[in-house]
């Protein structure tokens, strides 16, 4: 609940960027800037914040993050202005990260030999919440508007910080670092562990492919000849809950020690949702067959990465974390302003360009790593 419910405020504004363009006067393509913006402050929060889970008491840590994610999400349901909702959604993004400290905590509570199932199941909520969040703003737009949606996520954190206030262990994390030094670490650890650095790619291959498919989807869908409306646009995040299963499968194979292998079949089946994905012009079942497929591909390798990464150091689980994810979010917001960029310039093949190489360097990165592995 608290990795899905916190990471949804990422998610809520993808299918209301033509309601949220209409009514600031802008074009929908100009409000996609909200999307980079909540992106970048989550990039931002898992620099600065997510470091903490090493060393803070997470009981703590955690409530505050929430009670100042509710004061901006209810800026940005007052925002008079898309700069207004920009920043609100920016500072929301910087303490939504609450779902990155609650993944390694959960990490760190496991046993050696079902980490990967525990991170699975965190995951799945994690996912679920992507998806719903789509789907739910969708249809509250459709019912009153798209302000309303950010009044209930600003309750919804108030109610998470009340309830994760008592549910979480109290506790300091298990380094004894100051926060500078805590900071500089984590680009240390990047250094030192190539097993990291390999992870960080696929992961913001993933990433990237995945913000360029849904920061666009909107502005397809809503267009001739789909003319799709708000409601079900968000409808089709559903086509994703794949992807939650995808996490717990995922897991399963990674506790077996199958990981690097599988994570190959994950980068292909990104790959394979673009093509199916680039004939749906006109038609919305090439549409919803791509975002299974692709949806799938991006969360089961992340849940490999993670599982993987989790395992390099007890004392760091935070810090890998924040690196990882890092990477993978500034890589999302790259991708869904070049998504903006590619819409303007050549519509949904420019989309699907632009996604298709995205992930075939992954896939390219995967079968350097084996081939180097066999010659070694």
């Amino acid at each position: 609940m608290a990795t899905g419910a916190s990471v949804a405020n990422l998610y809520y504004a993808q299918p209301l960027l033509h309601a949220i363009g209409a009514d600031l006067r802008v074009t929908p393509s100009s409000a996609a800037v909200v999307v980079t913006a909540s992106q970048i402050g989550y990039a931002v929060g898992l620099l600065f914040l997510v470091p903490l889970g090493d060393l803070a008491d997470r009981r703590r840590l955690v409530p505050r993050m929430l009670l100042v994610t509710a004061a901006a999400l209810a800026g940005a349901a007052l925002a008079p202005s898309l700069a207004v909702l920009a920043v609100a959604l920016a500072v929301a993004g910087v303490t939504s990260v609450v779902a990155q400290v609650v993944v390694p905590m959960a990490s760190a509570l496991a046993a050696e030999d079902e980490r990967g199932r525990v991170v699975g199941v965190v995951m799945s909520g994690l996912l679920i919440g992507i998806l719903l969040a789509r789907t739910v703003s969708g249809l509250v737009a459709e019912v009153s508007s798209w302000r309303v949606m950010f009044w209930i996520a600003a309750a919804m954190m108030l109610a998470l910080a009340a309830a994760l206030s008592r549910a979480i262990p109290s506790g300091r994390g298990p380094s004894t670092l100051r926060y500078g030094r805590l900071i500089a670490s984590v680009g240390t650890l990047i250094r030192t562990e190539p097993l990291l650095r390999r992870r960080m790619f696929y992961g913001a291959c993933g990433m990237a492919s995945f913000s360029v498919l849904w920061t666009s989807l909107a502005l397809l869908l809503s267009r001739a000849p789909f003319d799709y409306g708000e409601g079900t646009i968000g409808l089709l995040g559903l086509a994703g809950v794949a992807g939650a299963a995808a996490a717990q499968v995922a897991g399963r194979l990674a506790d077996a020690g199958r990981a690097r292998t599988a994570t190959g079949a994950f980068l292909v089946a990104i790959v394979a949702g673009w093509g199916v994905l680039a004939l749906g012009t006109r038609q919305i079942i090439p549409i919803v067959i791509g975002i299974v497929v692709l949806d799938l591909g991006v969360q089961g390798q992340h849940i490999f990465n993670q599982s993987m990464i989790f395992a390099i150091s007890e004392e760091s689980r935070s810090r890998v974390n924040t690196a990882y994810m890092t990477s993978n979010f500034v890589w999302a917001a790259i991708g869904s302003a070049a998504a903006a960029w590619a819409w303007d310039a050549h519509r949904w093949a420019g989309i699907c360009t632009i996604g298709a190489a995205v992930s075939l360097l992954g896939l390219a990165g995967w079968l350097h790593e084996l081939a180097t592995t066999r010659r070694a």
